[in-house]
């Protein structure tokens, strides 16, 4: 993840336009919002990049967590965020001090492509530990197996036809096409998983999860998943 956390916090050219950045975050943040449950809840955003509309998800919540690997993008979170009282700008290297339970809806959208497996498990077992029994995680903008990049791009057109910057789009993936972006994606590849292989990780990590009907994000081709962490009170104790 670390090549990936160092191109995050370069001068990318993943957004072709400050609206399109504008649009991203926006389209994120009101599909979080649905998780939402309660005024009181506590949220993690885990590796929520520059999480532009976070005060709307803020202002919905007791407390919002933002969880960020890249330095500069860190930076940028305090000084956007530091004067709102509901919001917590921490480095994910921050989470393990967070107490058993004390989270009640944790989001990571956007992120599992560019982790290992085996940081993905590690991210999970941390997620199982500081949620509340009954809380839950969504795990946003699965890439599938069998979905190659051009649906991505065709997904980008009609956000952008949708949102009035079509122009700025087209160069975009021109420019898109001979950066780090690309070059990365070819040496180092994104994790895709199917629905089945999704699924057993999430149950391995003590999860009861399911699949959303709709992705969170802008992206119908790739998948959201819903993770409740066990309620150990609602279970029967075993007899002898």
């Amino acid at each position: 993840m670390d090549d990936w956390i160092d191109y995050y916090d370069s001068t990318h050219t993943i957004y072709v336009s400050k609206l399109h950045r504008d649009v991203h975050f926006r389209v994120i943040a009101s599909d979080i919002l649905a998780y939402v449950a309660s005024p009181d809840a506590v949220v993690l955003d885990y590796s929520c990049g520059e999480a532009l509309s976070a005060a709307q998800v803020a202002a919905a919540c007791q407390k919002l967590i933002l969880a960020e690997p890249a330095p500069g993008v860190r930076g940028r979170l305090t000084a956007r965020f530091g004067p709102n009282p509901k919001i917590e700008v921490r480095s994910l290297d921050d989470l393990p001090q967070l107490p058993n339970g004390s989270v009640d809806l944790a989001v990571m959208i956007s992120v599992a492509q560019y982790m290992t497996p085996a940081e993905l498990d590690r991210a999970f077992g941390l997620m199982r530990r500081i949620l509340k029994p009954g809380g839950k995680l969504v795990l946003g903008d699965i890439l599938r197996p069998e979905v190659g990049a051009a649906t991505d791009v065709i997904a980008l057109l009609k956000l952008a036809a949708k949102n009035g910057f079509l122009t700025d789009a087209l160069w975009g993936l021109a420019r898109t096409a001979l950066s780090d972006y690309w070059q990365l994606r070819q040496s180092i590849g994104l994790q895709r998983y199917s629905e089945t292989e999704m699924m057993a990780k999430l149950k391995a990590a003590g999860f009861s999860p399911s699949r959303a009907k709709t992705n969170v994000g802008y992206n119908p081709a790739r998948m959201t998943f819903v993770a409740t962490a066990p309620d150990m009170a609602s279970k029967k104790p075993e007899t002898a």
